[in-house]
């Protein structure tokens, strides 16, 4: 019976701890704002995806650039962060008005870390727009790219652009535990401007092949367990 309560307790402690560890990883919940993230503040949190993976998202950065200089253009306050999902893909929304005046240039960049949960790694990802209507001879580009952050080697990119109108992009690589996210919002505003209004960003994870090996020792190891409290509680 004291080994019962034993195992119990251990198997608690173990949640709790889990539990813990991921109220920690959060630190700002979304929906909220890019300035949340960035600068003196530099919070991060974390979506979950199918089945119940939580990736973190941490070391934001952001900058702008203006042609002519004065062209107006939006600061991290101004542009909101909301979880994003689709089927096993979870990550973040970005939306506000990026937009172009006609005869300007408009330039954002966007950085970021992706963490996969112990035990997982990220292997792909997905790029998503919603264009503003607009004529002319604007044209908006997002393209991104992925990167070892421990190497500081390319793992892949995407790029998606109107015109022609291309709105999604997806792309595979070989798995990683963190990859770091460079992202690039050209918008050429041309005779009439030119915007875009919702950028969508979601990756997935797999577990690692250790992983499978420690939940098949963790399975046999329950199942020598349940044989000995049935043993024990018959003695």
């Amino acid at each position: 019976m004291k080994n019962r309560f034993l195992f119990l307790a251990l198997a608690a402690g173990l949640v709790l701890g889990f539990v813990a560890q991921d109220a920690r990883a959060g630190l700002v919940p979304l929906p909220s704002t890019l300035d949340q993230f960035v600068g003196a503040n530099s919070a991060n949190f974390t979506t979950v995806a199918a089945p119940n993976e939580t990736e973190t998202f941490s070391n934001f950065t952001f900058s702008s650039s203006v042609i002519p200089i004065g062209t107006p253009a939006l600061d991290a306050a101004a542009i909101n962060m909301t979880e994003f999902h689709a089927g096993l893909e979870a990550g973040i929304e970005f939306s506000g008005a990026f937009f172009a005046p006609a005869g300007t240039i408009v330039d954002y960049k966007i950085s970021y870390l992706v963490t996969a949960p112990a035990g997982f790694l990220i292997n792909d990802a997905i790029l998503g727009v919603t264009y503003n209507s607009f004529g002319g001879t604007g044209s908006v580009s997002i393209g991104e790219s992925f990167f070892d952050p421990n190497t500081g080697l390319g793992i892949g990119s995407l790029g998606v652009s109107n015109p022609p109108g291309t709105i999604s992009d997806s792309t595979t690589f070989t798995g990683l535990q963190s990859i770091l996210v460079k992202k690039d919002i050209l918008l050429v505003g041309g005779s009439l401007g030119a915007g875009v209004s919702i950028i969508d960003q979601g990756f997935s994870s797999t577990p690692e092949p250790s992983s499978w090996a420690l939940l098949g020792i963790g399975m046999t190891g329950f199942l020598a367990f349940r044989r000995f409290f049935k043993k024990t509680a018959v003695a």
